[in-house]
């Protein structure tokens, strides 16, 4: 269908304008958060931060529905003909053709659209199924994309020097040139020698700095002929609230992590987000393009990708869906394909015995988990409603899972099968499988590095606020990398929620060997004592956590824990190792970011 001037000033057209105006106003919006997000870190307000990641999450949905509302009431758009939905898309599509985010209102678009339209109009006619504007070569007006850099007359050091200066920071430096030297030099290490500068030398750098919790990251990569050395530089504030220059992250692999779906999103201010997006995939390769967008806070675009390339993927494979292995959860009913590094999770209707909750409070502790600092130890979660599966991809054991737990989550419509509501995580093995595997080879290492980062995370989670609950190994996973992160948040609570209680000494010998509590325990106490009773029966494993963690054993660590979050102390926590950092070069400096 041909878009025709006589469209202009139609019903469908109006339509069209309050779509894209609906769009528009979410992203001023959400660049107004984001650059603000400048000022909280100048000012050092690490609360203001969590507020407005928190906040920030809220906005699309808020949007979304405005312009729903708007569409109803202005337009009764629930009773709109075929060719005219077919018309404001065409139309739409004219409205995005000088815009700088079209790949995310042509999203905004379907966010909408879906709100209204019934599902057997989800296909390209009606909406963006593939997208129809290039985002490739897109340039700001504002400002470009990044900025670019050359070692002339001041040399590498002037153009680092230069680099950190142009994000204006309202906030001196303790010794910016002393860092610039660490940077300097922890190039000249990493490089074994500094390579002869070919014509096209340059280094790029992002033109907004990336925050995130208490630190800006400064993210470029140097050009020398046809090699490319890709960086991250944090920027942190010392004791005396002046800035410095904590390290410098020259492999790609680490910058990656910071990247991570087990870590908070950043603020960063773009006019053109595909730019950004660009720009970091040529740094990170592997990383899909729906991470980027989400780890960006866009993260409605990084599910509108994620589930094209899990679309693609299942076109061009052949392997079944299959239960997750582990342990089965009493609350989540999980599958996945083997073929593709994800798994599946659908809230049962039919939870354990010992789970006093409903499905309301599974969805809220999801969440939660969305709005709080995950210190990259909780994955992140997609969510995702009436997904569309092609049935001949289920085995038998799925279906009838579903069919026993779960039968108001999913319907059978011809050959899909239809879920009405799941979440999507990366896949992980399990810790206590790891555990076991580790044990079965006598690796004794690597059973001691998983008990470390097990008991690492707990005390992390903690300190960001969050009780894990149920600590049980299965509910813990290994990445990749080897660190364990948290994973099965139907029990998670804010740690300023729960009472930390010591165990009372038994009245007399006969009540405490017979096994029945002799004390008061209210819903939201916690007995630390008791973690050692169900985590550490073996006795090589009690070993192990004994030597590194016993402090989380005693309800002193709880409590001191507490008191720190309620006294508004924000801990740092470090996405890379800690004698990566320069300050193990500079003693007049102690320890603390």
């Amino acid at each position: 269908m041909k878009i025709s001037v006589g469209l202009y000033g139609t019903n469908a057209h109006h339509i069209a304008l309050a779509l894209i105006q609906g769009f528009n106003r979410h992203y001023t919006l959400f660049r107004q958060t984001c650059r603000e997000a400048k000022t909280r870190f100048e000012k050092g307000d690490w609360q203001g931060v969590h507020r407005a990641v928190r906040e920030r999450i809220r906005f699309y949905d808020d949007r979304v529905d405005e312009c729903v509302e708007r569409l109803r009431t202005e337009f009764d758009a629930e009773h709109l003909d075929d060719a005219t939905w077919q018309q404001v898309k065409l139309l739409y599509i004219g409205l995005l053709l000088n815009h700088k985010q079209p790949e995310l209102a042509e999203t905004f678009f379907n966010s909408v659209t879906t709100k209204i339209l019934h599902r057997t109009y989800f296909h390209n006619d009606f909406l963006f199924v593939r997208p129809s504007i290039s985002t490739e070569n897109l340039e700001a007006d504002e400002a470009p994309t990044y900025r670019s850099y050359y070692a002339e007359a001041d040399g590498l050091r002037g153009a680092i020097r230069q680099i950190v200066r142009d994000f204006h920071w309202q906030r001196p430096f303790a010794d910016l040139e002393r860092d610039v030297n660490y940077v300097y030099h922890a190039i000249r290490r990493a490089l074994k020698h500094m390579p002869g500068r070919e014509v096209n030398f340059q280094i790029q750098v992002l033109g907004s700095a990336f925050y995130r919790n208490k630190a800006a990251y400064i993210i470029g990569k140097a050009i020398n002929g046809a090699v490319e050395y890709p960086f991250a530089i944090p920027v942190l504030h010392d004791n005396d609230g002046k800035l410095y220059l904590d390290t410098i992250l020259l492999d790609g692999w680490r910058i990656g992590l910071l990247f991570s779906l087990s870590r908070a999103y950043f603020m960063v201010d773009m006019e053109v987000p595909s730019g950004y997006v660009q720009f970091l995939r040529a740094i990170m390769p592997n990383k899909p393009r729906s991470e980027i967008y989400i780890m960006l806070g866009l993260g409605k675009q990084g599910k509108t990708m994620f589930f094209r390339d899990f679309i693609y993927h299942l076109h061009h494979s052949q392997d079944k869906f299959v239960m997750a292995p582990g342990i089965r959860g009493l609350v989540m009913l999980v599958f996945t394909l083997p073929s593709y590094p994800y798994v599946f999770k659908i809230i049962k209707d039919v939870f354990g015995s010992s789970k006093e909750m409903d499905r309301a409070t599974v969805k809220r502790k999801f969440m939660m988990v969305k709005q709080v600092d995950r210190v990259g130890r909780m994955a992140d979660t997609l969510e995702f409603s009436n997904v569309l599966f092609p049935l001949a991809r289920f085995n038998d054991e799925i279906l009838d899972e579903l069919e026993r737990l779960a039968p108001s989550c999913y319907e059978i419509d011809g050959e899909q099968l239809i879920i009405k509501h799941l979440y999507i995580e990366r896949r992980m093995e399990p810790l206590n499988i790891h555990l076991d595997r580790m044990d079965k080879a006598n690796d004794l290492d690597g059973l001691e590095h998983a008990i470390k980062e097990y008991g690492s995370a707990i005390r992390e989670l903690a300190q960001a606020n969050i009780f894990p609950g149920d600590m049980l190994w299965k509910n813990f996973g290994v990445t990749r990398y080897g660190r364990v992160v948290f994973y099965d948040y139907d029990e998670i609570e804010y740690m300023t929620d729960i009472n930390f209680r010591k165990i009372p000494p038994a009245p007399d010998f006969e009540t405490e060997m017979s096994g029945e509590v002799w004390y008061p325990v209210a819903r939201n106490d916690v007995f630390p004592e008791e973690f050692a009773t169900f985590l550490l029966g073996s006795p090589q494993v009690r070993k192990l956590f004994m030597k590194h963690h016993k402090d989380l054993l005693t309800p002193a660590f709880w409590q001191k824990t507490q008191e720190n979050i309620r006294a508004g102390q924000v801990e740092d926590f470090f996405p890379y190792p800690e004698e990566l950092r320069f300050i193990h070069s500079r003693p007049t400096v102690n320890n603390e970011a």
